[in-house]
């Protein structure tokens, strides 16, 4: 009897849940319809997420990563040239209204004299091409784009024969200190403050 009264019970709960199921769907068709959805939803994740955006019900879009910060290590021998011949001021100066050219002509000699003396002090410098400018030159098969720009009339394929525009600069040797730890990189030459 008990297991009868079980079986009535379980059979009353399915039919009234069948029911409420396809009286939400609108319908015992659109029920089975939802059903079959569901199956191959299941069975196939391309489909589950395509219905999913349909319905809304799509998890929420992971956050975009985070921009990666470029690497500030090209910036330390501006840093350098900044510091020690303030090319930075000099360049971002107006001296369109400066009309006295002996002094910007002093200003500029100046600079010149302390950015060579830094660049020579940290970087160790060698011509791409070891020709004078002006001499014809050939660039082989092979040669790197990065190293050698070809200019003008260029057809065909290598060996290019042409005169040298300019022998071009390679460092053989780069000799910069560690950043102390906890500098921001990305400072060229910090804010000076004269406290009275």
């Amino acid at each position: 009897m008990d297991i009868a009264l079980g079986l009535a019970s379980g059979l009353i709960a399915a039919t009234i849940f069948f029911f409420t199921i396809a009286a939400r769907a609108g319908g015992v068709s659109r029920a089975a319809w939802g059903l079959s959805l569901a199956k191959r939803a299941n069975a196939d994740p391309a489909f589950a997420a395509r219905v999913d955006a349909l319905t809304g019900d799509a998890p929420a879009a992971a956050p975009p990563p985070a921009k990666a910060k470029p690497s500030a290590e090209p910036l330390r021998l501006l840093a350098l040239l900044q510091s020690e011949a303030r090319l930075i001021d000099f360049l971002l100066e107006d001296i369109s209204s400066i009309e006295d050219d002996i002094q910007v002509g002093q200003a500029v000699r100046d600079i010149h004299r302390k950015a060579q003396a830094t660049l020579k002090q940290h970087l160790e410098l060698e011509p791409v091409i070891a020709s004078a400018e002006g001499h014809v030159v050939s660039v082989q098969a092979g040669f790197d784009p990065s190293a050698i720009r070809v200019l003008g009339n260029v057809t065909g394929q290598p060996p290019y024969s042409g005169e040298l525009q300019h022998a071009g600069w390679r460092v053989r040797e780069l000799k910069l200190a560690p950043l102390p730890a906890g500098q921001d990189p990305f400072i060229l030459q910090p804010a000076e403050v004269q406290v009275a």
